[in-house]
């Protein structure tokens, strides 16, 4: 083997014949001091004399235990809190379906206009596009929430407003007047000109007479206030009833009053038995109709029907 050397002052070179000798010693030491290190280093890690610390290895391989279970412990949490979203959110779709129905058939029973309180579409809504908002950003999650609950909001809102119109229209057939006075019987007598049953003389007949078996009810075609329950003259025992708006009306010739004044009755609510008392032929209710003092003839009212 020849080595060459190569001066960097000088530029000169130098060359060496190695002998076969000095090549076999050049070679030992190459190779053995790896191989003399390695086993000095197994021999300190298997005595325990070496410079790596193993507490800092069990410490960090406690702290990954430590870390999974902090994990296993955040996934089961988030799988419970997914669970709780998902049960409200069946809830939240429960109430809307049974609102919807509600809703639906409460303006089937109102008898609305088609269109008027759709229960089965998304609520109209609408507005300028608002610049402060345009960064504001919802998750998935929450726009779901605020979607279901704006649709509750909106299915609350149209049945507060239904209801507050049947509870008018109820009023408004409560305080009507409407229908006959009685349940059972029939028309005897007209209003207007009649010829007098006493006196046999043409004579004013200021409402009509229906005919039936003494003891049959006699109901309120309104409801009112009762301002009159007892004796009067020609009237016999006799009702009259406020129905506010001008309207009021008198049931006479009965057998027994069932309200006294200042009592709060019903639409179709009894309040007298038919009977023959004061100026009568026979057992029939004597039924009068007023608006703002003018009695006025019953037979448009009995016919009339509120829808």
């Amino acid at each position: 083997m020849k080595i060459i050397f190569i001066s960097n002052r000088k530029g000169t070179t130098r060359s060496m014949v190695l002998s076969n000798w000095a090549k076999a010693l050049l070679s030992l030491c190459l190779l053995g001091l790896p191989i003399s290190g390695g086993i000095l280093i197994g021999s300190l890690l298997a005595s325990g004399n070496h410079p790596i610390d193993i507490t800092l290895i069990n410490s960090m391989r406690q702290e990954l235990e430590q870390q999974q279970s902090e994990l296993d412990l955040g996934r089961e949490d988030a799988q419970q809190k997914v669970k709780a979203i998902t049960l409200k959110l069946a809830e939240f779709q429960a109430r809307l379906v049974r609102l919807d129905a509600l809703g639906e058939r409460l303006s089937e029973v109102a008898g609305l206009e088609d269109g008027e309180f759709d229960f089965g579409q998304q609520p109209a809504v609408g507005g300028p596009e608002q610049d402060s908002l345009q960064s504001y950003q919802h998750t998935e999650l929450e726009a779901l929430f605020q979607q279901l609950e704006e649709q509750l909001d909106s299915r609350e809102s149209q049945l507060g407003i239904l209801e507050s119109l049947m509870m008018d229209r109820n009023v408004q057939r409560q305080s009507a007047v409407t229908g006959r006075p009685i349940k059972k019987g029939w028309l005897s007598s007209r209003f207007g000109r009649r010829t007098d049953p006493f006196t046999g003389h043409r004579a004013w007949h200021n409402g009509v007479d229906f005919a039936g078996k003494a003891g049959s009810e006699i109901i309120a075609v309104a409801a009112g206030v009762v301002t009159w329950s007892g004796e009067r003259n020609g009237y016999g025992q006799m009702v009259e009833l406020d129905h506010g708006e001008g309207y009021a009306t008198r049931y006479a010739h009965n057998s027994e009053n069932l309200v006294k004044v200042g009592d709060v009755v019903k639409k179709g609510e009894v309040v007298a038995l038919m009977g023959s008392s004061g100026r009568s032929t026979g057992p029939h209710v004597h039924f009068e109709v007023y608006k703002n003092g003018r009695a006025v003839d019953p037979a448009s009212y009995i016919r009339r029907t509120i829808r």
